[in-house]
């Protein structure tokens, strides 16, 4: 089975999850989409209205911002996967409850071991925390991390979420300056991962799978 045939096999687990009340209430199911093969992974919070209404990632006006940011660095949806912490929306657009999140990470778990990601780039605060759980996003936004995730290293970039933006002019500009910065940040720390891959490596107590460059 290739990449698309796993993906499409976590969507259909998605489908049937019982495990938290929120698919009684969606409209649809929103499990990601994008390049298998991608090499940056996109991470929001989750599913929106219009979101919710058409079953793909980022598809209402802080999708919109989303595809401009994107293209200022040269990039589109067909070249990077998006997804959510959460698959399902939360009535109102209320904040992810920790149940939730619980009940959804073995599907984001399995979208990044199939697609192999080298960067993820956090969207908002709730997707910073799963891999910078005392992480302020007013503080670490558009800071480049390496970070040791499920036995493996990556690269983290948090980013303040389009919607924060739509809301406030200054979270924009931030936004918009931070997404400049993007290539420059992989860059770099793609020689120091390259670099702390040739050293001998240590064992580290499980709760210090962060690491800050």
């Amino acid at each position: 089975m290739d990449k698309q045939g796993e993906l499409d096999k976590v969507a259909q687990e998605i489908a049937a999850c019982k495990d938290c009340p929120l698919a009684k209430t969606a409209t649809n199911q929103v499990p990601g989409n994008g390049n298998p093969n991608a090499e940056i992974i996109l991470i929001g919070e989750a599913p929106g209205y219009w979101e919710d209404q058409k079953g793909i990632p980022f598809v209402g006006p802080a999708g919109k911002l989303l595809d401009q940011l994107l293209a200022s660095i040269e990039l589109n949806r067909e070249k990077v996967f998006t997804t959510n912490i959460l698959k399902h929306r939360p009535p109102g657009n209320r904040d992810p409850l920790p149940e939730e999140i619980k009940a959804c990470q073995p599907f984001l778990e399995q979208q990044i071991e199939i697609i192999k990601p080298k960067v993820f780039l956090s969207l908002g605060r709730f997707a910073m925390s799963k891999f910078l759980p005392y992480g302020k996003i007013s503080r670490d936004h558009g800071q480049g991390r390496i970070i040791d995730y499920q036995g493996k290293r990556y690269i983290l970039i948090p980013m303040y979420h389009p919607a924060a933006a739509l809301r406030s002019k200054q979270v924009d500009q931030q936004l918009r300056e931070d997404f400049c910065q993007i290539p420059a940040e992989i860059k770099r720390l793609e020689k120091n991962l390259t670099l702390d891959d040739k050293k001998p490596r240590k064992s580290e107590p499980e709760n210090q799978q962060l690491s800050l460059v």
